[in-house]
C-alpha cells in the first residue's frame, strides 16, 4: 500500500508538473508546500525560494485579502473560482488570472488546498487591442469627413474676409477682418493636429535609446525643476524601421503629460524592453519593442481611462485632448499601438513597435 501511494504521488506529481496551467498546493496553515513549472514561470519565482512561504505572501490581491477567502474555503469544504481578478507577483508586476480553489480531502496527502492560476491578460488584451485600434480608425474616418467638410466653408470665410480687409477704409473696421482670418487659421491648424500628418512616414534605421534621450533633453530643458527622469534601457534592442521625428513627437506628448501629472517633486521612467511572440491587435510579431513611460502622479480618473485616445478628452484644466490621439495615429502609422494603465501613484502608457523590419 505504501509503495502504490508513493508512486501514485510521483504521478500526481509528473502530470502537474507538465502541465501549462500554474498549480500551487497548500497545507492546513496556507503555507505552500508544491507549486509546478507553469506556477513558478507565472509568478517568477523559483519553487525553492517560496516554498513554506504564507499564501498572502505569495498571492497578492489588492481587492481583497487572499488568506481569507483561501481560510473560508478549508472551513467550508467548498471549492470557488474567480474569473479576471488581478494578482501583484512578488515582483511587483501585476497579471489577471482565473482562479479556481479545491479543497482537497485525501488522508495520505500533505495538500490541504490546491490553487489553480490560468493567466489570461492575453485574451483580454488581445480583445481590447482590436476594440482600441477599430475605435482608433473609427474616430479617424469620422474626423477625416468632418475636416473636409469643415475645410472648404473655412477657407471661404478666410478668403471672402482677405477681400473684405483690402476694401475697408479704415484701419479699425480691418481689425475686424482681421480677428476673422486670424481665427479660420487658428481652426485650421486644429483640424490639420487632429488629423495628424499626411504623408507616409520616412522610415530609417533609428535607435530607440537616442530618440528617448532626444524627448528627455526636451522635458528637461521645458521642466527643469522636475520631475526627476529615470531611465531604465535594455542596451541589446536593435535599431527598428521608423520615423525619428514621428516617434519623438508621440513619445514627447506622453511624456509631457507624465511630466504635468507627476510635478517637480515626482518621478517619470523610460523603461525599454524586447518582447517575443507578441501580439499586436490580432497580428502575431516575433519581437517586438516596448516602450513604458510611467510617472508617479494621482493617476487618470477610471471614467476618462477608457477615452484618454478621443479627441478632445482631457483630464486637466487647459488641456486640448490632442496629445494622446494624435501620439496613437503616429504609432498606429508605424504598425505600432500604445496602450494606458492607471492607479493613483503610477500611470503607465506602454507603446509596442514592431521590430521585424529592423532586421532586414
Amino acid at each position: 500500500m505504501k509503495q502504490n501511494t508513493i508512486g501514485n504521488n510521483q504521478l500526481a506529481s509528473s502530470i502537474l508538473g507538465n502541465l501549462n496551467t500554474a498549480v500551487l498546493l497548500f497545507d492546513a496553515e496556507l503555507r505552500l508546500c508544491y507549486i509546478n513549472p507553469a506556477g513558478e514561470l507565472l509568478l517568477a519565482v523559483s519553487a525553492k525560494a517560496v516554498l513554506g512561504k504564507a499564501a498572502g505572501d505569495l498571492v497578492t490581491c489588492p481587492a481583497e485579502p487572499v488568506e481569507a477567502r483561501l481560510r473560508d474555503a478549508l472551513d467550508t469544504r467548498q471549492p470557488f473560482t474567480e474569473r479576471e481578478i488581478e494578482l501583484r507577483r512578488p515582483d511587483g508586476e501585476f497579471i489577471r488570472v482565473n482562479c479556481t480553489v479545491l479543497p482537497v480531502h485525501q488522508f495520505e496527502s500533505n495538500a490541504d488546498l490546491l490553487m489553480e492560476l490560468h493567466q489570461v491578460d492575453r485574451q483580454i488584451r488581445i480583445t481590447r487591442e482590436e476594440h482600441l485600434i477599430s475605435q482608433h480608425q473609427a474616430t479617424q474616418a469620422l474626423l477625416r469627413g468632418l475636416a473636409h467638410e469643415i475645410k472648404n466653408p473655412l477657407g471661404g470665410l478666410r478668403g471672402a474676409a482677405q477681400l473684405l480687409e483690402r476694401e475697408l477704409p479704415s484701419q479699425e473696421l480691418r481689425e475686424y477682418t482681421r480677428i476673422i482670418i486670424d481665427e479660420a487659421d487658428r481652426l485650421q491648424g486644429l483640424l490639420n493636429r487632429m488629423l495628424g500628418p499626411n504623408q507616409l512616414p520616412q522610415l530609417r534605421a533609428v535607435n530607440i535609446h537616442h530618440v528617448l534621450e532626444h524627448v528627455r533633453g526636451l522635458l528637461t530643458a521645458e521642466y527643469p525643476s522636475g520631475p526627476a527622469i529615470i531611465r531604465d534601457y535594455d542596451p541589446s534592442i536593435p535599431d527598428l524601421h521608423a520615423d525619428a521625428d514621428r516617434l519623438i513627437q508621440a513619445l514627447l506628448n506622453i511624456a509631457r503629460n507624465g511630466a504635468e501629472a507627476a510635478g517637480d517633486a515626482g518621478e517619470l521612467s523610460f523603461r525599454t524592453r524586447v518582447l517575443r511572440q507578441f501580439t499586436i491587435g490580432n497580428e502575431l510579431h516575433r519581437l517586438v519593442l516596448r516602450v513604458e513611460i510611467e510617472d508617479t502622479g494621482p493617476g487618470i480618473p477610471e471614467k476618462l481611462l477608457d477615452r484618454i485616445f478621443f479627441p478632445m478628452v482631457s483630464g486637466r484644466s487647459g488641456g486640448t485632448g490632442l496629445g494622446l490621439p494624435i501620439a496613437q495615429e503616429l504609432i498606429n502609422q508605424h504598425g505600432g499601438l500604445i496602450e494606458c494603465e492607471s492607479r493613483p501613484g503610477s500611470t503607465r502608457f506602454f507603446v509596442y513597435l514592431p521590430l521585424e523590419a529592423s532586421d532586414d
